[in-house]
This record gives structure tokens, C-alpha cells and sequence, in this order.
């Protein structure tokens, strides 16, 4: 799917894109708030300052995504991809993060409080 017809039918009031792949990844600049983008394809996205806050992106792929910034507040990232991604800044507070695949992620600066890693509730980092 093109990044242009996401926009299109996300405006139109769609909200369920599970299992999509955009191709190219795209910059996404848009709010995609409560959006599922459950098991898409967003590897080496740039997605600096999106608001995906409450976004259903379980199983997506983000490896080495560019998340400088973003509104994940309250995501679900279940079993999501992080490999390699950038999170510096990040709002991740109350995000499902459980099973998601971290290793060499950046999060030394996203704010993780409330988060949720496996039963583990994340309270001060």
C-alpha cells in the first residue's frame, strides 16, 4: 500500500490496517492516534514526533524504525519488532511493551513509566 492511500482511508475514518506494508516506509508527520497497525511492516520508518498514542501496533515490525520523540503513550507494542530503533524522547508511558523484541534499541531517554514488559509493570527508570 502506498503511504498516500494510508492517509486517505485513515481520513475517511478507517482504523484497522492490520498486516499492511507500506511501501517505501514512509515520514509519518500525521496523528494516527488509536489507529491498528497491528503486524505492519514499518521497518527504518522515520516516524520522529508521531502521535501513535493508544495505537494497536501489535507484531508490527519497527527494526531500526527512527522514533525520536513519538506519542506511543498507552500502545500496544505486544510482541512488536524494536530491534535496532531509535526511542530517544519517546513517550511510552502505559505502553504494552511485553514480548517485544528490544535488543539494541535506544530507550535511554523515553519515558517508559506505567509501561508494561512482560508482567512486569515499570514504575521509575
Amino acid at each position: 500500500m502506498q503511504p498516500t492511500e494510508l492517509m486517505q482511508r485513515y481520513q475517511s475514518g478507517e482504523r484497522n490496517f492490520q498486516s499492511i506494508c507500506l511501501e517505501p516506509a514512509p515520514p509519518i508527520d500525521h496523528k494516527f492516534k488509536n489507529i491498528s497497525l497491528e503486524k505492519i511492516n514499518l521497518m527504518n520508518a522515520d516516524l520522529e514526533n508521531a502521535n501513535l498514542s493508544g495505537a494497536n501496533l501489535k507484531d508490527a515490525n519497527l527494526s531500526g524504525a527512527w522514533l525520536f520523540g513519538a506519542n506511543l503513550k498507552g500502545a500496544i507494542l505486544k510482541g512488536a519488532n524494536l530491534n535496532g530503533a531509535f526511542l530517544g524522547l519517546a513517550d511510552l508511558r502505559d505502553a504494552d511493551l511485553s514480548y517485544a523484541n528490544i535488543e539494541g534499541a535506544y530507550l535511554k531517554t523515553a519515558n517508559l513509566e506505567g509501561a508494561m514488559m512482560g508482567d512486569r509493570l515499570i514504575s521509575n527508570l
